[in-house]
C-alpha cells in the first residue's frame, strides 16, 4: 500500500505547478530543520475556519505556540524569500494563530511569530527570523 501512495503521490506532484512544488519542498526542509533544533511541531498547514488564512506550522518553543510562515524561493535575484511576508499576510497569520490558540486553550499572550526563509538555488538555505513579528 506504501508503493502505491508514494506512486501517487510523486504523479500528483508533477501535475502540480513548480511554484507550489517548490513551496512543498521548503515546507518539507523548515519541520526537519525546526525539529532538529527542538521544536515540537503540532500542526501542518492549518486552515482557520474563519476562511482567510493558513498557517505552515504550528509547534512549540520555549514556552511559547510558534506560528511558523515559510517562504521559499528558486533563488534570491527578486529578493529574499523573508521579504514576501506582506503586512496583510502578517494580519491573516495572527488572526488563524489567536483561532488556533484558543481551539486547543492557549494563553495567546503567549504566542511567537517566526519566519523561515528558504532559497533552492544555488544552494539550499535555511533562515530561521525568531520572533519575526508582533502579534
Amino acid at each position: 500500500m506504501g508503493s502505491l501512495l508514494s506512486k501517487l503521490s510523486a504523479f500528483a506532484d508533477r501535475k502540480q505547478p513548480e511554484y507550489l512544488r517548490n513551496a512543498r519542498l521548503g515546507e518539507n526542509l523548515a519541520y526537519d530543520y525546526l525539529k532538529k533544533r527542538g521544536f515540537q511541531i503540532v500542526a501542518t498547514n492549518y486552515r482557520a475556519r474563519a476562511g482567510r488564512g493558513e498557517v505552515d506550522l504550528f509547534g512549540y518553543d520555549d514556552g511559547y505556540l510558534v506560528c511558523v510562515e515559510v517562504k521559499t524561493r528558486r533563488n534570491a535575484d527578486f529578493g529574499r524569500p523573508e521579504e514576501f511576508v506582506t503586512r496583510e499576510k502578517r494580519r491573516h497569520l495572527i488572526r488563524t494563530a489567536e483561532e488556533y490558540a484558543k481551539r486547543v486553550g492557549w494563553n495567546p499572550v503567549r504566542i511567537r511569530y517566526d519566519i523561515v526563509g528558504v532559497t533552492l538555488e544555488p544552494e539550499v538555505t535555511i533562515d530561521h527570523f525568531r520572533s519575526a513579528f508582533d502579534g
